[in-house]
């Protein structure tokens, strides 16, 4: 299972979120805090990691802006759903619980990956996958489950608002 650590943390720099497994940092992200966007470095490639018009897309930080090789759009927003095209390999992705949250991603009917996310105040995503998934896609859809999650948070937050905001009027 792969963890998105606390930023600045298990030896990373400051601003810098730690990808775990079992402990050990295999990835280290640096997530915009105001624009869906991110650089991932897995071993020694680095990826870039953005919103480009409907779709989040991946591309190595070494090949042109308009390079695609990991790309996942929306495909419905009133069922969760997403699809999701890793190198070639198609996913469907679909949340797992309205009220836990959390995404399944399957190829044809096997579920080859799931999202979730760590315990207490301030949780964070996880990802458990099928091993046939490169560390590259895990990385991905890692996150992706924190663009998603991000958006939840940003949702809930404007309704919220919204409502103390129309009730006060």
């Amino acid at each position: 299972m792969l963890e998105l650590g606390k930023a600045g943390s298990a030896g990373t720099a400051k601003g810098e979120l730690p990808v775990l497994r079992d402990g050990a940092v295999v990835a280290v992200l640096r997530a915009s805090s105001w624009k869906e966007a991110a650089t991932a470095v897995v071993g020694d490639r680095e990826w870039v990691l953005a919103k480009r018009k409907r779709a989040l897309t991946g591309r190595w930080a070494s090949e042109p802006e308009d390079a695609v090789r990991l790309s996942a759009r929306q495909t419905s927003f009133w069922k969760g759903t997403w699809e999701v095209d890793l190198a070639g390999t198609l996913l469907h992705a679909e949340v797992v619980s309205r009220w836990k949250g959390g995404y399944r991603y399957l190829d044809g009917k096997r579920v080859v990956a799931e999202t979730g996310t760590t315990g207490g105040w301030s949780p964070r995503p996880t990802l458990t996958a099928d091993d046939a998934l490169s560390l590259d896609h895990q990385v991905f859809l890692l996150w992706l489950a924190l663009v998603m999650s991000r958006r939840d948070e940003a949702a809930t937050t404007a309704a919220v608002t919204g409502g103390a905001v129309a009730g006060g009027s």
